[in-house]
């Protein structure tokens, strides 16, 4: 494990992103920019492709960049209610025949990250390398309660937009923007669908826990020290199991650590994607 120090600003000054969609013949709805080597991009519950803003515009400079809005957010339809991790993950795959994409390198955020290890883990060689970012790993008994009964609220009580954010960033100076800016996507984001995919997550985190073993793609594990659900030992459990797995550990930073501190997020995924290559 390597921990990163953060002398990084959090997100760009520039808040204002307006990324222009295109929608495949399923009706999954992606942003894509830039040439080269496949880079998909999958968000979190409640958020929606620009939650991957920073990344975007800095890794399109060498890459063909897609990022997709998870079913249910966004403009991509939810999944049938009770769908589960495993719907996802087909969704994902269905997703990459409908851009004829042969081999991706792939990105996942928390749940978006359970998605892109379910990739990695059934789709073999398809998968070049999978980065596993502020994602969870067979959570303790309280935490799997407390993550269950969040689900469980949802259909009763609506999206809770506080409580994310107050798991998902502290008060420091980087938090700011990225906290405005999640805000403003979790008041976007279809109950419904959220409710779906919340229920998927909540479930997901032992779904493809014992794959790990078989991905031999470059996987890289990364999350800030200070998230409280994704936590650093879970990182490192993981890397220390796939065979080419590596974990970054961001100092100072919790959940969104790809809005807080962009700029080391953006050279671990370079760094990353440089993994491999022939």
């Amino acid at each position: 494990m390597l921990t990163v120090g953060s002398t990084a600003p959090g997100a760009s000054a520039k808040t204002n992103w307006v990324f222009v969609r295109n929608k495949t013949a399923g009706g999954t709805a992606y942003h894509e920019a830039g040439n080269g080597e496949p880079l998909v991009l999958i968000h979190g519950v409640g958020m929606r492709l620009e939650a991957w803003a920073p990344q975007i515009l800095a890794l399109s400079a060498s890459h063909r960049v897609i990022a997709v809005d998870m079913p249910g957010h966004g403009e991509t339809a939810r999944l049938p209610v009770g769908s589960r991790l495993e719907q996802f993950v087909a969704w994902f795959g269905k997703f990459l025949d409908e851009m004829a994409i042969e081999t991706a390198n792939i990105a996942g955020h928390s749940m978006g990250a359970l998605v892109s290890g379910g990739a990695a883990a059934t789709f073999g060689n398809r998968i070049k390398r999978v980065a596993y970012l502020n994602g969870v790993y067979r959570r303790d008994p309280e935490a799997k309660a407390a993550v269950l009964a969040r689900a469980a609220a949802i259909p009763l009580m609506g999206v809770d937009k506080e409580g994310p954010l107050l798991r998902w960033f502290g008060d420091d100076p980087d938090s700011v923007v990225a906290r405005d800016l999640t805000r403003n996507w979790l008041n976007l984001v279809d109950p419904e669908g959220y409710a779906v995919a919340y229920s998927a997550f909540a479930e997901g985190d032992e779904t493809y826990a014992d794959r790990w073993k078989d991905v031999a793609a470059p996987a890289l594990f990364l999350t800030g020290s200070d998230d409280p659900n994704s936590t650093p030992l879970m990182a490192t459990q993981m890397a220390a199991i796939a065979p080419n797995g590596w974990a970054r550990i961001v100092e100072g930073h919790r959940h969104m650590v790809n809005l807080t501190a962009p700029d080391i997020v953006n050279a671990l995924l370079v760094e990353w994607l440089s993994e491999g290559r022939m």
